[in-house]
C-alpha cells in the first residue's frame, strides 16, 4: 500500500500525522475551558505527548495504543475535555496491524477508566461526569476508527493475495512456456542431431576397420555431433527444471568431483570453513561454477589433474579450480558461453570472478561470493 511510484515514505507520513494530531489536540485544549497553572502545563504536555506517540504506530502499535490511552486519562484528570483523537488514530493503527481483540479489550477498559477519572477529579452530577468522559472518547468515533482499521487491513490483505496470485500465475505460465520450448526443441532437433551423430560415428568406425585414414572433416563432424547432443540435453534439462527438486549446493560438490574422477580426471577437493553456514543461493552458484569448470577441463583442456578448493570464510565463499591443461598464457582469452554464464551468476550475487591461464601452465577459475548473496 506504500509502494507507489511517487509514494511518500512511511516515516514522513507517520511524523506528519503525529505532529498534526499533537497540534490539533493542543489548540483545541487551550482554546476551550481548561485549568490554569501547573495543571495547565501538565495537561498540555500530555496532549502533545499523546499526539507525538503516533509517530511509532507502525513499529509498535500496541505500545502507542497504551500511551495514547494513558495520556487521554491524564489530561482528562487535569481538567481538559478534549476528544482523544490520538487514541482513535492508535486504534486504527492497531486494528490495521491485526490486533483486534487486544484493541477491543483496551478500548472497553479505557472507557471505564475515563468514567472513573471524571468521577474522581471532577465535581458535578452523574450526568455531567458521563458527559465529560464522553467528550474525551465518543463510542461512535471509537467504532468508526475500529471499522476503518479493519477495512484497511482487509483491503491490504486482498491486495497481497492478489499480488501472490499474479506471481503464481506468471510463474506457472513461465513453467508452461519452458516445457513447450523444451518439447519443441526435442521434436525439432533431437532426431536430426542423433542421426548426424550416429552416421558420423558409423562412418568413422567403418573407415578405421578398413584401415583407411579418417578424414579430419569427418572427425570434426563426429565431435560436433557429440558436443551438440550434450549441449541440447543440458538445455532441455534446464528448461524442464520446475524447481520441484532440491537445488544443488555445496553438499553436492563431493559427488560432482567423484563423478569426474571416475571418468578418468584426477581431481582433488578441499573444503575449508563451515559449509553449513552458506546461504542457498551462494551454494547453488558455487556448485554451478565447479560443475562448469570441471566440464570445461574434461572437454577442452586435455588436463590430467585438477584441484578444487572451497574456502568458507566469515563473509565470503572463495572458489579456486586449477588444472594443468594446455591453456596458453595469452591474456586475451575469449570466454565461451560457459564462462559467460559463470560471470552472470557471480555478478548477480555481487561477487567477483577471474578466469585466466596460469603462469605455471593450465587454467584457473577463481570466484569470490559474498555470504549475503541471494538465498
Amino acid at each position: 500500500m506504500d509502494k507507489g511510484r511517487f509514494a511518500v515514505p512511511a516515516a514522513v507520513t507517520d511524523w506528519a500525522t503525529a505532529l498534526g494530531v499533537a497540534a490539533l489536540l493542543l489548540v483545541t485544549g487551550l482554546s476551550g475551558p481548561h485549568p490554569a497553572g501547573g495543571r495547565e502545563l501538565l495537561g498540555a504536555t500530555l496532549l502533545v505527548t499523546g499526539g507525538l506517540a503516533l509517530a511509532a504506530r507502525r513499529r509498535a502499535p500496541l505500545v502507542v495504543l497504551a500511551a495514547a490511552g494513558l495520556c487521554a486519562v491524564g489530561y482528562l484528570g487535569t481538567g481538559f475535555e478534549v476528544l482523544a483523537v490520538s487514541y482513535l488514530v492508535a486504534v486504527f493503527g492497531a486494528v490495521r496491524a491485526g490486533y483486534r481483540a487486544v484493541t477491543l479489550a483496551a478500548s472497553l477498559g479505557l472507557l471505564a477508566v475515563l468514567h472513573l477519572t471524571a468521577l474522581v477529579f471532577h465535581d458535578g452530577s452523574a450526568r455531567e461526569v458521563v458527559a465529560q468522559a464522553r467528550n474525551t472518547l465518543e463510542i461512535a468515533w471509537l467504532i468508526a476508527a475500529f471499522a476503518a482499521g479493519e477495512a484497511v487491513r482487509q483491503a491490504e490483505r486482498r491486495a497481497d493475495d492478489a499480488e501472490r496470485t499474479r506471481e503464481e500465475t506468471a510463474r506457472r505460465r513461465a513453467d508452461e512456456e519452458r516445457l513447450r520450448i523444451a518439447r519443441e526443441l526435442h521434436d525439432a532437433l533431437t532426431h536430426q542431431i542423433s542421426v548426424v551423430k550416429v552416421q558420423s560415428e558409423v562412418a568413422v568406425h567403418v573407415a578405421r576397420r578398413r584401415g583407411e585414414q579418417v578424414p579430419e572433416a569427418l572427425l570434426a563432424i563426429q565431435e560436433a555431433g557429440r558436443e551438440a547432443s550434450r549441449e541440447l540435453r543440458a538445455t532441455l534439462e534446464a528448461l524442464r527444471d520446475d524447481d520441484t527438486t532440491p537445488p544443488h549446493g555445496l553438499d553436492h560438490i563431493p559427488n560432482l568431483v567423484n563423478r569426474f574422477r571416475t571418468e578418468g580426471l584426477e581431481t582433488t577437493l578441499t573444503i575449508e570453513g563451515r559449509p553449513q553456514a552458506v546461504p542457498a543461493g551462494v551454494g547453488r552458484t558455487a556448485y554451478r561454477i565447479v560443475q562448469e569448470s570441471l566440464t570445461n577441463v574434461a572437454r577442452h583442456a586435455a588436463a590430467s589433474t585438477v584441484s578444487v578448493l572451497i574456502d568458507c570464510r566469515s563473509d565470503t565463499l572463495a572458489i579456486h579450480v586449477d588444472d594443468d591443461g594446455k591453456a596458453t598464457s595469452h591474456p586475451a582469452l575469449t570466454p565461451g558461453l560457459g564462462l559467460r554464464g559463470m560471470q552472470e551468476r557471480v555478478a548477480a550475487l555481487g561477487g567477483r570472478l577471474r578466469t585466466e591461464p596460469r603462469s605455471a601452465g593450465g587454467f584457473t577459475v577463481q570466484a569470490e561470493l559474498p555470504m549475503n548473496g541471494a538465498s
